[in-house]
């Protein structure tokens, strides 16, 4: 795997390759059932989630963040992440709880998807699990509007329940784009933070 230049005190160790984020769902469409993937899992409160490792470009300790005028709840603000701009996503806002008050402890995962590079602000960092494409398991049907299905698959492993992200449904186009506008916008004026 290709490693991202560290940054003292603001990275953890686990670094990988850029993807495309597509692993987890195969598996669900008939990729072949003795194959496994590696899933970056991570805790929102006592909840598990996993993504794809192969979509996670580097985690970081949560800094400061430059907040954005008429964003959607979800949207923390942005960083200017070695020059380029990247917006911060509170997960546990997006999955419909309360807003994230955070402290030293809690981390951003930055990951690439089909709509765009963003953070994901989470509790911690769990582990890195591999799992057999044949031991996810489909998402029950629940009647949520297509925009709220965020999980490709769940998965029990060792007493607990993984629900595997779908990155490319977390974010869709047309908040990807509405953040590409207000960063385009934000990118020539001062006072963006800077994460190095």
């Amino acid at each position: 795997m290709d490693q991202l230049p560290a940054t003292a005190g603001t990275q953890t160790g686990i670094q990988t390759a850029q993807g495309n984020g597509n692993r987890g769902r195969g598996a669900l469409q008939g990729a072949d059932p003795v194959s496994s993937n590696e899933y970056l899992t991570f805790a929102i409160d006592s909840q598990q989630y996993g993504i794809d490792i192969l979509s996670v470009r580097e985690i970081r300790a949560w800094t400061e963040v430059t907040n954005l005028p008429n964003t959607p709840d979800f949207v923390r603000g942005i960083i200017n992440l070695r020059g380029t701009i990247v917006p911060i996503y509170d997960l546990r806002v997006r999955f419909g709880g309360g807003r994230t008050t955070p402290t030293r402890m809690h981390v951003v995962i930055v990951v690439v998807a089909v709509n765009g590079t963003f953070g994901l602000l989470v509790d911690s960092v769990s582990d890195i699990l591999s799992i057999d494409q044949r031991d996810l398991q489909g998402v029950p049907n629940t009647g949520m509007a297509d925009d709220h299905q965020f999980l490709s698959a769940l998965v029990a492993r060792e007493e607990r329940m993984v629900s595997i992200l779908d990155l490319d449904r977390l974010v869709n186009q047309a908040t990807a784009s509405q953040m590409e506008q207000i960063a385009a916008q934000q990118s020539g004026q001062a006072g963006i933070a800077t994460a190095s």
